[in-house]
């Protein structure tokens, strides 16, 4: 069974718009529990331009499914993520003013980084995967530093899906055979939506977990959070 985790950065952009706490993250974390959701994500910038640091703490002991917490593993970023442990920390190579991320770790050039970064985590009992994409060097990089699992970047996947899913599919599902024989966790993210997700989990096979945020959030502006929810969770089951 492949886990829905909401990553819910754009309600707190919403949040941040206009000041205030409405919407309230920790509502909507509760609520998306309630309606489904198996996570929740969260992806802190340096600029905080939607989750800010001050909402982790309140967030970490707001989950109780399991709380994922994503980003570039600057000093800040890595003392905010030791100081309140999450489940899972996903660590991907975004620069401080990139839009959104946009591409995975170089898993063998930075491979002494990331090995130290990952023992840091692990020691604090957190669960480690890697942003990367599905290219054969990385995903045997990322088993040679230590991380438990990987999680591909699935942006070229959605770009391409509409042209020649087969085509867009198939080094996901090469990689995720090799991540599977090799002992690494399999979870995936960017862009996926109500048209490319149930393709994507029919073809990459041990797929643990999707974090879906931007599609899902613009989906429930239409069709309320708790439908949408279970409309992606069909998706998947």
């Amino acid at each position: 069974m492949t886990r829905l985790s909401v990553n819910i950065n754009k309600v707190a952009l919403i949040r941040n718009s206009r000041g205030g706490n409405f919407p309230d993250l920790v509502r909507t974390a509760r609520d998306c529990e309630a309606f489904g959701a198996e996570g929740i994500t969260v992806h802190p910038r340096p600029d905080e331009r939607h989750i800010r640091y001050g909402d982790i703490p309140i967030l970490r002991e707001t989950v109780t499914t399991e709380f994922n917490i994503e980003g570039n593993p600057t000093g800040d970023f890595m003392q905010l993520v030791l100081d309140h442990p999450p489940a899972q920390c996903t660590l991907v190579p975004d620069s401080p003013d990139a839009l959104t991320s946009d591409q995975g770790w170089d898993t063998i050039r930075h491979a002494g980084f990331l090995e130290e970064i990952t023992a840091r985590l692990q020691e604090k009992g957190i669960r480690v995967s890697l942003f990367v994409d599905p290219v054969e060097q990385f995903v045997e990089g990322a088993k040679r530093v230590g991380a438990d699992r990987i999680e591909f970047y699935t942006g070229k996947y959605a770009a391409e899906f509409l042209k020649d899913p087969q085509s867009a599919v198939a080094p996901h599902t090469r990689c995720a055979r090799l991540a599977t024989d090799i002992g690494l966790g399999v979870n995936a993210g960017h862009d996926l939506n109500l048209d490319n997700l149930r393709y994507y989990r029919e073809n990459v096979p041990g797929l643990l977990e999707v974090s879906i945020g931007h599609a899902l959030i613009c989906d429930a502006l239409y069709f309320g959070w708790k439908n949408t929810i279970q409309m992606y969770l069909r998706q998947l089951k």
